[in-house]
């Protein structure tokens, strides 16, 4: 009797500190809210892939060289019910990414807004007001 009192609140125990760190997940520490950036660049990729969408793209600086970035975006399944697609970006897409950089200076931010060569913006990137919808 006392054995499995024991073993359930082992395992009560590990459920609780397991489901803190899937939570501390989604946070936005890494980012620099305080800053917005806009990056001009070439999509080299959209992996549509769990967590996160991310955008591989290429950027040229004043002196010519290019330096590879990454945009990480919201999960497919809500970039889906915003009008996303895994065809949405395609490598070589001209394309202006505005977000917020990492605070390391990593060459990757998050992804709020995708403006292509023609003017037309990506779909609703950003949560919404409820997001659990």
């Amino acid at each position: 009797m006392k054995f499995g009192l024991l073993a359930y609140i082992v395992v009560a125990a590990g459920f609780t500190v397991g489901s803190l760190s899937l939570s501390a997940h989604h946070g936005t520490a890494e980012y620099d809210n305080t800053k917005t950036i806009s990056m001009q660049g070439t999509v080299t990729a959209l992996q549509y892939l769990n967590p996160h969408a991310l955008i591989l793209f290429t950027v040229k600086d004043d002196k010519g060289q290019t330096a590879e970035w990454t945009a990480e975006l919201q999960s497919p399944n809500l970039l889906s019910r915003r009008g996303w697609s895994r065809s949405t970006l395609k490598p070589g897409d001209q394309v202006i990414i505005t977000g917020r950089p990492v605070k390391n200076g990593a060459k990757a931010m998050t992804g709020q807004k995708v403006v292509f060569a023609d003017g037309r913006e990506t779909p609703n990137m950003g949560l919404p007001s409820d997001s659990a919808k």
